[in-house]
């Protein structure tokens, strides 16, 4: 599990888990798009990243937020060997 400006990741199969300031995020594996030229571990579609899991669902996740969290799963993956495409 990383450690990034208070924000954990957990690598989980078929998942990404993060927590921040008590709310978690689960952001699903994407199935790789037709026309992928990359090969990653982790495809995740970030317009479908809008609002933390329940019951923090009405909290929406802003730009700045989801830069931070952006930073710390490329961190997470690249530490376990992976790798993540952000579409």
């Amino acid at each position: 599990m990383a450690r990034r400006s208070s924000i954990e990741v957990e690598i989980t199969e078929g998942a990404i888990r993060v927590l921040h300031k008590g709310r978690v995020l689960t952001i699903a594996n994407a199935p790789a798009p037709p026309d992928a030229d990359e090969a990653s571990d982790f495809f995740i579609h970030l317009d479908e990243i809008e609002h933390w899991d329940a019951p923090d669902d009405e909290t929406s996740i802003d730009i700045v937020e989801l830069q931070k969290i952006l930073e710390a799963i490329e961190a997470e993956v690249e530490r376990h060997g992976l790798s993540v495409t952000f579409e």
